[in-house]
């Protein structure tokens, strides 16, 4: 493997800011990783420096407004054309796209164990999952859940999907992503988001790798509006990376795979698609470490909503209504008086799919572990099991941090329909629902329960 990047690229930046990257979100970025191959004044000059070409990349529609406008120019040793051959269809394993009605709609609350990684080799492609779909993929509204399973590098592969942005959260075990942008190296804790269209190759640099994938049919994620909390807290515009360029000049072949209307297509290239020497634009991957949220909530009483805890946003037509929010819950006080803490019980209009990334969740202490999945329907009821309400109810309200923990939620206004693999799957809890037996009644009219004294 050749990678080459430019000292000019990886050097002068921010002691603050990890090498290798450029830090904001949504900014117009510039790289070059060879000196002068970035033209300056103009996009597409008459010839290119070092015989490269020019290509325009656009995430969204030429008219859209400035504020959602998407495009990156890219000057590549080959144009995209050449990464492109007689296509055909394989098999698409496991992975599956919206509407997919091979599973009936199941009215009830659902939760799986975390699937185990498997003993042979997998490749990112192969160990992709679906656990529910949402929406229509070819009117580009709504979402699927994947898990992925990784326990080989893909070699001589690389991939693009054509459908939606893929978000990447993970759980277990290191990723490297080499993309057409630049590389990105990702640990548990981030998060990773390839643009729809972005050709990269998925290698694990130390061992198998277990997470969660939410393809975005949808709206391209953005950070959400703050309203009344104002310029600052939640996913501050900083901490977001960017790779500088970086390219492969090599002249070997390999595969490039492309999911585009719901299936999978397989073509074979002479060379890499990796080529990208120098780019500019606002349209590109980027990474983001989860514990760098800064969470606000209540400080005299009540449970918030978990709006408040929003990363992320793909919006929908209809303001205030998302195609998809990414949620997480991290590490935080607790200090709200004379309050039940927890979550809750409530029905939503939203469709909840969660996951936990490592330590307990506080409204499922058991049952939900990390690598586990909950889905809570469009308005099926849910909220703490008996164990997590009984110390809510009569715990000592001291100030309390939550530390050690990471759960997220994928939150779309469509109903997320399970696959046949997820409803049959080993992982499934049948008895999930039992966690709820234990809420007995309490009711007693001859003893009315007055808040405490204040």
């Amino acid at each position: 493997m050749n990678i080459n990047t430019s000292p000019a690229s990886l050097g002068k930046s921010s002691a603050q800011v990890t090498p290798g990257y450029m830090s904001g979100f949504g900014n117009s970025f510039e790289t070059e990783a060879l000196p002068g191959a970035l033209p300056i004044g103009r996009n597409s000059p008459q010839r290119c420096a070092y015989g490269l070409y020019a290509e325009q990349l656009s995430g969204s529609p030429f008219t859209a407004p400035r504020g959602t406008n998407e495009r990156s120019w890219l000057y590549r040793i080959r144009p995209s054309v050449k990464h492109s051959g007689r296509f055909g269809r394989v098999d698409a394993g496991l992975w599956r796209t919206a509407p997919c009605h091979e599973q009936e709609i199941v009215v009830e609350q659902l939760r799986w164990d975390p699937t185990p990684i498997p003993q042979g080799e997998m490749t990112f492609l192969a160990g992709v999952q679906t656990m529910t779909t949402a929406g229509d993929a070819a009117t580009q509204c709504g979402m699927a859940a994947h898990v992925y399973l990784i326990t080989k590098s893909m070699i001589d592969q690389h991939f693009y999907d054509a459908d939606g942005e893929l978000l990447f959260v993970l759980q277990q075990g290191q990723l490297r992503f080499v993309t057409e942008f630049g590389r990105i190296d990702a640990e548990p804790g981030e998060i990773v988001v390839i643009p729809r269209g972005v050709k990269f190759r998925v290698e694990i640099p130390a061992g198998a790798a277990r997470g969660y994938l939410c393809e975005n049919y949808g709206g391209a994620l953005t950070l959400p509006e703050r309203g009344p909390i104002g310029a600052n807290c939640l996913a501050n515009a900083r901490d977001f990376l960017t790779p500088v360029a970086a390219y492969e000049d090599q002249d070997t072949p390999t595969e490039l795979f492309v999911k585009w209307g719901g299936a999978l297509f397989r073509t074979e290239l002479p060379h890499s698609p990796i080529d990208v020497v120098a780019w500019h634009g606002n349209y590109a991957p980027y990474k983001y470490d989860l514990r760098r949220f800064s969470p606000v909530g209540a400080i005299a009483f009540d449970h918030p909503d978990p709006s408040i805890f929003t990363v992320l946003t793909s919006p929908s037509e209809t303001a205030g209504t998302a195609n998809i929010d990414f949620v997480i819950f991290p590490e935080r006080w607790l200090v709200a008086d004379n309050t039940f803490r927890p979550p809750w019980y409530h029905m939503n209009i939203m469709s909840e799919f969660m996951g936990l990334i490592y330590g307990v969740y506080d409204a499922k202490p058991h049952g939900f572990v990390p690598g586990g999945i909950s889905l809570h329907n469009c308005m099926l009821p849910h909220g703490p099991d008996r164990e997590a309400f009984e110390h809510a109810s009569n715990g000592e309200l001291k100030p309390v941090k939550l530390t050690g923990t990471m759960a997220f939620m994928f939150e779309t206004r469509f109903p997320q329909r399970i696959t046949a693999h997820a409803a049959s799957s080993p992982a499934r809890q049948h008895d999930y629902a039992d966690c709820w037996k234990g809420l007995d009644k309490r009711f007693d009219p001859s003893r009315p329960q007055l808040p405490p004294a204040q």
